[in-house]
């Protein structure tokens, strides 16, 4: 998670994933820790181990499924292409954090997971949420499209009739889920019933 407005998708991405059983490897930015105060009622401590509980606390998941890394754990599986993580997803992706992975800045342990997942060609999905988009986000978007990367809006689809905010981060993390092949219940896919 990066320090975009939108922490509510990360959150339902992260819980989403820890209940169907995907070991994940957690990373956030300060940026990102202030938004999560800012936009919902979770505190989340900047250390770790002790985010690592928290998490896993607050979602009740299996504590064997959850890793959390430090911005400068650069001993972490995801900072070498030896470890590389099959998929990465940032959620929701600064432009600042799109920029950087366009540039191949490497200046943080997401950045380099990051660039990681670009070179060792596996999938990377960025959840950017920002408007408008400058020229140059658009360039970056498009570059790293170029390379494979899937930049996904957070941009929910009002076709489902939503009642409530919960509805509108569901249709975005269920396309994201979609997107990983992961199985979700979340939305129903166009043309299936609701």
């Amino acid at each position: 998670m990066t320090g975009a407005s939108g922490a509510q998708y990360g959150l339902r991405l992260l819980e989403c994933l820890l209940q169907a059983g995907c070991p994940v490897h957690f990373m956030i930015s300060k940026a990102a820790l202030l938004v999560v105060a800012t936009e919902t009622e979770l505190q989340l401590p900047p250390k770790p181990e002790a985010l690592r509980q928290t998490l896993c606390s607050h979602f009740d998941c299996d504590p064997a499924l959850l890793q959390v890394h430090g911005r400068e754990d650069w001993m972490a599986p995801v900072a070498s292409g030896s470890g590389a993580p099959s998929r990465m997803v940032v959620c929701p992706a600064s432009t600042g954090t799109l920029s950087a992975i366009a540039c191949g800045a490497s200046n943080n342990l997401i950045e380099r997971a990051a660039d990681v997942v670009l070179k060792e060609r596996r999938q990377l999905i960025l959840v950017t949420r920002e408007m408008p988009l400058s020229t140059l986000h658009l360039q970056h978007m498009l570059s790293l499209s170029q390379m494979g990367v899937t930049i996904m809006p957070a941009s929910p689809g009002f076709y489902r009739n939503p009642q409530t905010v919960a509805d509108l981060v569901d249709f975005v993390v269920a396309r994201i889920l979609d997107h990983l092949g992961i199985e979700q219940s979340l939305v129903a896919r166009w043309g299936e019933p609701s």
